[in-house]
Parts: C-alpha cells; structure tokens; sequence
C-alpha cells in the first residue's frame, strides 16, 4: 500500500499543509465542509497505487493550513488561486482536480475559468449550476422563504461558531453521523424557528455508521479543536462576493472532461438537480449515482467511489 506522506508548502501568499502519496500524473482531491485532507484517506493510497501522484490539501482555513482572519479571505478567487500556486509549488503544468462539497464548487470553478491548468475535473455531491440570477443569499430567501435553512444561518459571524465550539465532538458526531441538518425537505429542519440553530432538534447517535469510525471522528474533532469553525463558516459568507467578483460564470462551459458522482440519499439531489450541469459541462460522462450513500460519499462508499475515480482517469487521453 502507498504511504500518505504530509509536508507544508507556500502558495498565494499562505501555507498549506498537503497529504500526498505516489507517482504519476497530479490527481489534486479537494475536500469540502467541515473536513480535512483525511475525508480522501481512501483515495489516497487507491490512487496512488494505480500510477498517479495523488495530492490531498487542507484548504485553508482547516487543519494545519494557514488561517486568515479575514472573512474575504475566503472568496472563491483566493481559493482557485491557491489552487494554481499548489500545482505551481508542485513543479506541475497541468492536473486533474477532484472536489467534494465545497471543494468540487472549487473544481468546477477552476476548471471553468483555469482550463489550461487542469485537464478534468470531478465533482462530488455538488452540481456545476454556473451562475445564479441573483446574489445567492437572496435567491435562498425566495426558494426557502419561512423554512430555515443552514446557509443563511452561518451567514452572521460568531453565531454558528459558538453553537458548534461549545462541544466539539458532538457538533461533529451529528454533523456527519445524525439527521441531515443541510437538508431543508426535512420534517425535523422545517419545523425549526428562524431563531434556532444547526444543532436544534439534531440527536448525535451514540453508534457511529459503519464508515466512521470512533478514530475518524476523533482526527476530525481534533482538527477542529485547533482550528475553529470560522474560517470555514467564512466561505458561505463569502458566496454573494463571489457572485459580483466572477460574472464571467454566467457564460462559461467547462469543456474538459468531467464526471459527477453523488450518493443515491443526497439530500442535495431535491433542490441541486444534475439536469441543468449537462449545458454547462458539454463533456459530462453519465453521472454516478452511488446507491445508499448520503452526503459524504467518498467516506461513506470508498470502493464504489475508488472504482469510478480509476475508470474516469484511465479513460481520459494520455
């Protein structure tokens, strides 16, 4: 089995710590909210053992990254633009980036505006749907209306952070392993009052699923005690600035190879539909469903998400 190594590099002005494992083309996995590097501990070594040099940062922000106070720090340009400083800090050209949650809107984006530096792309559990008609936090108001919903929750600084620091470990616990507390179709997330928080009316399970175990949530809950929760809350609130600072997403097709996947039981598939990506992403491969999987899809089912991962990449020219 290839060994997960970790070293620190600079780019775009901050450090990023980076687990990494074997050699070959550059396979850069990005991961989403409220992880680290290790939500690919499954990919790493699967990856690297079939010829590919497989990079895994904490983006920043997380775990043993720098991370900036400031909540503009966080906009999507700075992310993609870590990205490119990765890959240059690398000695590589060109990758193919792999993101899920928050880090396949990162893949998606960067493959949209930075087409020279990545040769494809896979998202996962989040859709590419370019750019809304309006700044996001609004249009979330028109869809939403009286339901709560979490985005517009973390939109005030301090609030969410202080619910989830308050118990680490069980903020974390439920996060992952309780009712989904991101999906706004459900009964128990619709009954909320707008003045509620994440956590309200979520039971953390006293038995984890099978793929979380008492050791992966120890790592995550350890990262998280080092780092905080706000700079990663600080990405949401940066998703209208994000809007005004990229209307180019408006018109832009991603036109490199790409691929899909996201759990049968995601959530996200009630209101983040597949359908419209496909005018998007012109070379969209048939999108995989991966069935019982929830919103965590690559922890959840790493086989089935392994084996589409290396049929992607050994189909794409050399």
């Amino acid at each position: 089995m290839s060994v997960i190594t970790h070293r620190t590099v600079k780019t775009n002005g901050i450090h990023l710590h980076i687990a990494e494992a074997g050699q070959g083309p550059l396979v850069l996995l990005l991961h989403g909210w409220p992880e680290s590097w290790y939500s690919w501990r499954h990919q790493l070594p699967a990856l690297a053992a079939a010829g590919y040099h497989v990079v895994a940062p904490d983006v920043r922000g997380y775990g043993q990254s720098d991370k900036p106070w400031e909540i503009e720090a966080y906009s999507m340009k700075q992310l993609l633009a870590d990205c490119t400083g990765l890959l240059d800090a690398l000695g590589e050209k060109t990758a193919v980036i792999v993101g899920h949650d928050w880090g396949a809107a990162m893949a998606w984006t960067s493959a949209a505006l930075h087409p020279e530096r990545y040769r494809a792309v896979v998202g996962m559990s989040v859709p590419h749907l370019g750019r809304a008609p309006m700044p996001p936090t609004q249009l979330f108001q028109q869809m939403f209306q009286d339901t709560w919903l979490y985005i517009l929750y973390f939109q005030q600084p301090g609030v969410a952070e202080a619910e989830f620091e308050a118990d680490i470990p069980k903020a974390l616990r439920t996060i992952f392993a309780g009712p989904p507390g991101y999906d706004p179709m459900s009964p128990i997330v619709r009954a909320k009052k707008r003045s509620d928080g994440y956590l309200t009316g979520l039971d953390a399970p006293a038995t984890l699923p099978a793929w979380l175990t008492e050791e992966d949530l120890a790592y995550f809950v350890k990262e998280f005690s080092g780092s905080g929760f706000r700079s990663g809350l600080n990405r949401y609130r940066n998703m209208d600035r994000d809007w005004h600072e990229l209307p180019e997403l408006a018109t832009t097709k991603i036109h490199q190879p790409a691929l899909f996947v996201i759990g049968e039981q995601d959530p996200g598939r009630a209101f983040a539909p597949i359908e419209p990506m496909k005018a998007l992403v012109p070379h969209l491969r048939e999108p995989v469903i991966v069935p019982g999987a929830l919103h965590w899809v690559q922890q959840e089912r790493p086989a089935e998400v392994n084996a589409a991962l290396l049929a992607f990449l050994k189909g794409l020219p050399t």
